[in-house]
């Protein structure tokens, strides 16, 4: 696939980087390299934001936290300034990083262009990390996230009756889990909440050995950010020994039943070694009566909406979320 794509411009330069920066994957990292990788926040400034995209002035940032099943949930809270009489719609933002690395900073760019576009306040968790924390603890804070920000919805001038998740990668892996398991278990004290509407950007939907069989994963000779080896990495520090691989909250593709889940919108990179787990997803769910719209950028390497401003699509995919929200929450 690869050498039938004419690669931008800021997609080359993130795999010249990548190649020319070994210690910037994480099957290069020893272990005190990446608690000290996991320790260090991104720091704000202008050379930073010119990478991760710059905040947008109509949007403020608040910092809270709270007491998940492992210790204090640090989440950041993204508000559109203009004042409204009405509450908000809710959304939950999960970021990337194999469940080993990242933090919902890395993802401002996104949760503001959603705030913004959508007019909700969007929710964002510093969840528990591995190998420190494996699984489950990053699906339990998830779930308690997802719970603590509808029952306190109203704190955030939000409706808490209706919420968005959605993620990126390891994100992604968590909000297709967070819809099934609110299907199954309810939202809110009454139980009348429910998920709208999930956005699944790149997600790792199966964590078996299978998805190293797909074309996508085979064809992933010259990696751009992510390669094999570092999805097998991100599985040894996440997953415990003698763990089934097929539970559904690792690997949500295997659950057993897809039906009367939220539509999907599920965002799809041509040069990502996940490309086709994701896409077997969407069918997955199709499948099961599911709606679900699929975008497609074949130009684009696993992360891109990381890097907005390297990697153009990234406004797209952007625009495509915000525009399937919108309408899952019916804004005018």
């Amino acid at each position: 696939m690869t050498a039938q794509v004419r690669i931008p411009a800021g997609v080359r330069f993130l795999r010249w980087l990548t190649a020319t920066v070994p210690s910037l994957s994480v099957s290069n990292m020893d272990e005190r390299t990446l608690r000290r990788m996991q320790s260090s926040a991104i720091p704000e400034n202008p050379v930073v934001g010119l990478f991760l995209g710059r905040p947008r002035p109509d949007v403020r940032t608040n910092h809270w936290s709270f007491a998940g099943p492992g210790g204090q949930v640090p989440v950041r809270v993204y508000t559109p300034r203009a004042a409204t009489s009405r509450p908000r719609p809710l959304v939950l933002n999960l970021h990337g990083g194999g469940f080993v690395l990242g933090s919902a900073r890395q993802s401002d760019w996104i949760a503001h262009q959603v705030a913004a576009g959508v007019g909700a306040v969007v929710v964002a968790p510093d969840y528990r990390l591995a190998p420190t924390d494996p699984f489950p603890a990053a699906v339990e804070d998830a779930v308690a996230t997802l719970e603590w920000a509808v029952e306190n919805a109203s704190e955030f001038g939000a409706d808490g009756s209706r919420i968005a998740v959605m993620g990126d990668s390891a994100g992604g892996t968590l909000a297709a889990v967070l819809a099934l398991h609110a299907r199954d278990h309810g939202l809110g004290r009454d139980g009348t909440s429910r998920i709208v509407h999930q956005g699944l950007v790149y997600p790792a939907t199966e964590l078996t050995d299978e998805r190293f069989e797909q074309p996508s994963s085979v064809a992933n000779t010259r990696p751009i950010l992510l390669s094999n080896r570092d999805m097998e990495v991100f599985r040894s520090h996440y997953v415990p020994p003698g763990t089934d691989l097929t539970d559904w909250r690792l690997s949500p593709y295997h659950a057993a039943d897809h039906t009367g889940l939220p539509p999907a919108t599920v965002v799809l990179a041509g040069l990502d070694p996940l490309h086709d787990t994701g896409a077997r997803y969407a069918q997955k769910l199709a499948d099961a009566g599911v709606e679900v719209r699929v975008e497609e950028y074949h130009r684009m390497p696993h992360g891109f909406l990381t890097f907005p401003y390297l990697c153009k699509d990234a406004r797209h995919a952007a625009a495509a979320l915000v525009r399937d929200q919108r309408a899952a929450f019916a804004v005018d």
